[in-house]
């Protein structure tokens, strides 16, 4: 069966008939050390929204090394080590970063960019998409699944 968006690895599969409540461009610097990337291209869904077919096979890691015991953990796959999803242990959101977690390149584009402030070091991105210091302003955080 199809669905809308689908990812993960060879052994564990997401997915999503629902689009993402969010969708940005991260350019805060947990994103940039955990991927590696300049900016992160970053897909929040609602918690149920976003279903994975094999959690048992989920090692979780904290997505923050500086806060351990924060909300997110990056959920790898015990078999190969591919990284699926980043998963909110208060089950409001669940994450998917379309480059990494094996997404299609038909996912659809960032909305926006998110978390930009001028200690970056780099010029303010002016592609067209707004720039915002934090998630977008009317961005509401969804109430526990």
């Amino acid at each position: 069966m199809s669905h809308k968006y689908e990812g993960g690895c060879a052994h564990v599969h997401t997915h999503s008939d629902h689009d993402p409540i969010d969708n940005h461009e991260c350019h805060c610097n947990v994103c940039k050390s955990v991927t590696g990337q300049h900016t992160t291209h970053v897909a929040f869904f609602n918690h149920g929204d976003l279903k994975v077919d094999h959690p048992e096979k989920l090692k979780r890691v904290p997505f923050n090394a500086s806060n351990p015991d924060g909300p997110l953990e990056i959920c790898l796959c015990t078999e190969c080590g591919g990284v699926v999803m980043l998963d909110d242990k208060q089950k409001r959101i669940r994450v998917a970063v379309p480059n990494i977690m094996g997404y299609d390149a038909s996912f659809p584009a960032a909305s926006y960019h998110a978390f930009w402030d001028e200690t970056k070091g780099y010029d303010k991105p002016n592609d067209g998409r707004p720039v915002h210091s934090g998630l977008r302003p009317d961005f509401v955080w969804p109430t526990p699944s």
